[in-house]
């Protein structure tokens, strides 16, 4: 039994129309915002109380002629990926499964903890099917979609369904310029009646007091939920090896078997492609799951170029409470690993290497919603790592990144966009606590600590490396003003 949902949180909670049997009333979406208390999901460096509920097999409307390829007179369709797969040449970002849609619903209460009321609420929440305003790209799209902003060639790996929902995603995938690449073989068929092969849906749920509930239908599977999946196709590998960066994070466990994802990661590994992972919530139920699970965990910790972690994650994974000497015992324990990075909530982030530390305050900024901010995150550090940035440099503008999507209300279309980074950037105001930071870097034994800092004089100030926001900001814009003019004259 999976104890997560697949998705990394949704969008803005848009408002159901009250013709819908159990939905409530109308909130005022201006009042929406979220407490900074912490949370397990999907990564964020930002924080909500979530509720989560246990999903249901849901049943998917065939509204519409949505096909992605013809049918075989069978009722099934085949697929035809390439048609979708322009562009895989020289990607910057792939990302491997946790492609899935969101349905964002206020409700006046949460789906009850039993399974049994849990399956029932969710039956009662399907049989008027919602409109669809009320979707919105989820998983591993978030992250697409940031990185797509920021000025990088993005694919994503996985599976979407022949109905509305897999037509959705698709259309949105091709609206932000993301190469959408199938793990189906072009001769399979595959029966849109089975279940087994539909999108997968999360409903994202929240109730008067703006607490969220997630059900997916993967959280009733005791295998994943394309578990059907055993191999990979040569135009997934040919994505993968075209990359300079495969993204892999916990909740792919939820769609794709441990032994598919080890081959994703040793064929990344063989063709020269970094590998970044970001466990999130399900690092610590892989840490306890099936062995195949716990194989998988341990592989791609090692394996990976790049390790992304909250704190909270980066102790259960190693027993160690100070986050530096954590990501310094998973570099040690690593074969490949050259970056960890330690999401620190609202105080900022911490990237740990060999021989170095570098710490980054967060920006402060008016958090609406904590949804994405993960997410946009990664995307950034992907950014910092192809085009070589600094190390301190990369925090910033990841930070900058994240920040600037709590800003916002949500994940999918609604991530941070290019300008409002910039625009965070100029602002240059940081949430600085020199106190915390060097108490948490007091006697570390390594080679070069370096701080962000709003200090105007750059130099080392109690061992510390002290490295100017002005200078970064003004190193950093040219680049990504450069990639606004390039997105402006593509589009």
């Amino acid at each position: 039994m999976h104890n997560y949902t697949v998705t990394l949180k949704s969008p803005l909670p848009y408002h159901a129309p009250p013709s819908h049997p159990i939905f409530s009333l109308p909130l005022n979406p201006r009042q929406f915002v979220l407490p900074l208390s912490p949370q397990k999901t999907g990564g964020s460096i930002y924080h909500n109380p979530v509720f989560i509920c246990k999903g249901t097999q849901l049943s998917v409307p065939s509204h519409g002629s949505a096909s992605l390829g013809p049918s075989n007179g069978n009722g099934a369709a085949v697929h035809d990926w390439k048609v979708r797969s322009v562009g895989i040449e020289n990607i910057d970002v792939a990302t491997l499964g946790n492609l899935c849609v969101d349905i964002v619903l206020n409700v006046p209460k949460l789906p009850p903890r039993s399974r049994e009321a849990s399956f029932a609420y969710m039956q009662e929440l399907s049989k008027s099917p919602p409109d669809k305003k009320y979707w919105e790209a989820g998983g591993n799209c978030n992250m697409a979609i940031a990185a797509a902003r920021l000025g990088l060639h993005c694919a994503t790996i996985g599976h979407v369904g022949d109905e509305i929902y897999g037509q959705f995603l698709l259309d949105v995938l091709r609206e932000e310029g993301i190469s959408m690449v199938g793990m189906s073989e072009d001769g399979d068929i595959v029966d849109s009646s089975n279940a087994s092969y539909e999108t997968l849906l999360c409903w994202v749920l929240v109730d008067p007091l703006q607490r969220h509930g997630f059900c997916s239908r993967a959280d009733f599977c005791e295998d994943p939920a394309f578990s059907w999946m055993t191999k990979l196709t040569e135009e997934v590998k040919m994505a993968i090896k075209q990359s300079k960066i495969l993204f892999c994070n916990g909740y792919g466990f939820d769609e794709l078997s441990p032994a598919l994802i080890m081959l994703a990661l040793d064929y990344a590994v063989e063709v020269g492609t970094s590998v970044f992972f970001d466990p999130g919530p399900r690092g610590k139920s892989l840490l306890t799951g099936t062995p195949e699970e716990r194989q998988a965990l341990s592989h791609l910790l090692k394996m990976s170029d790049v390790l992304l972690l909250t704190s909270d994650e980066a102790e259960s994974l190693t027993g160690i409470g100070n986050p530096i000497l954590a990501g310094q015992e998973l570099l040690k324990n690593g074969i490949r690993t050259k970056w960890v990075i330690i999401k620190m909530g609202s105080r900022g982030s911490i990237l740990v290497t060999m021989s170095s530390i570098s710490c980054a305050p967060a920006f402060k900024v008016n958090v609406i919603d904590t949804v994405g901010c993960g997410d946009s995150f990664v995307a950034a550090i992907a950014f910092g790592y192809i085009h070589n940035i600094p190390l301190v440099n990369t925090l910033a503008i990841a930070n900058a990144v994240g920040a600037a999507t709590a800003m916002g209300c949500g994940a999918g279309r609604n991530v941070a966009t290019l300008e409002k980074v910039i625009e965070l950037m100029r602002a240059s105001n940081i949430n600085e606590d020199d106190e915390f930071w060097n108490e948490l870097v007091k006697d570390m034994d390594t080679g070069e600590i370096t701080f962000l800092s709003k200090m105007v004089i750059n130099g080392r100030n109690n061992q510390v490396n002290h490295v100017a926001l002005q200078k970064v900001v003004s190193e950093l814009l040219p680049k990504l003003e450069d990639n606004r003019l390039e997105g402006k004259v593509a589009s």
